[in-house]
């Protein structure tokens, strides 16, 4: 399939996403890396709850399955989703920002493209993924009628029978307000035609700091109490027209 993407970005929420990364390029990265073990407790729990989605929305086998993902950071996503069976050449990535566009491509096979700009003005066919992927990307949106427009655009692209996967925290950052929480009600008012199954996942990642410090295991055992978890793993199912 051709993918193409428009060359200029509206203005507006985008250029305000770009300006709030700016200003979190002075953050400890140790904080985010897979060798703190809060966070890849966080990214091998996120993985067990990946596989039960696989199962209980009937996607097995997934090499055939084509997915998008908006906001891909760089690229840690699909190389995870590459590792649970889904075959490069049925990804795209889809990511704002430039810097973060190349680190993907410098890890990600040549056969998975990424493209670089507004997710909103990607041209692409409409119902073409069976699978739109977003993780931690509305958090970071503030702009509530951007979020209307994004999760539109997402809903377009997928396939009757297939659905948009959404990991992403519900509570809001009290020492980040370049970030706001969005709760389960808010996903469902932007995705009013999807089947929601959610889970709520993720021990917050200011507890799971505390704890794997004193000792890793601590973390499975918070875990077991729902009300610790900050995130939620949504899959809104687009029904087939019958």
């Amino acid at each position: 399939m051709d993918v193409r993407h428009d060359s200029i970005d509206p203005p507006g929420e985008p250029e305000a996403v770009r300006a709030r990364y700016a200003r979190r390029a002075g953050i400890d990265l140790g904080r985010y890396s897979p060798l703190n073990p809060a966070v890849y407790m966080s990214i091998q729990e996120r993985e067990r709850a990946l596989i039960r989605w696989i199962a209980k929305a009937g996607l097995a086998p997934v090499a055939d399955k084509r997915l998008l993902e908006v906001g891909c950071g760089a690229g840690g996503n699909l190389l995870q989703l590459i590792r649970l069976g889904f075959s490069p050449g049925n990804l795209v990535g889809s990511e704002l920002l430039a810097e973060r566009v190349e680190q993907a491509r410098s890890v990600l096979p040549k056969a998975t493209p990424i493209m670089e700009g507004n997710a909103c003005t990607l041209d692409l066919p409409p119902e073409s993924f069976d699978i739109v992927f977003q993780s931690t990307v509305f958090t970071s949106l503030l702009d509530g009628g951007f979020q209307t427009t994004l999760a539109k655009q997402m809903w377009r692209l997928v396939k009757p029978g297939g659905g948009v996967l959404w990991y992403d925290f519900i509570y809001d950052n009290p020492h980040n307000p370049d970030v706001k929480g969005v709760p389960v009600r808010r996903i469902r008012e932007l995705f009013p035609a999807g089947k929601m199954t959610y889970w709520r996942v993720t021990l917050a990642p200011p507890i799971a700091r505390v704890v794997t410090h004193l000792r890793p295991a601590l973390y499975d055992v918070l875990n077991m109490l729902p009300f610790l978890r900050s995130h939620v793993l949504c899959w809104m199912h687009k029904d087939r027209i019958k």
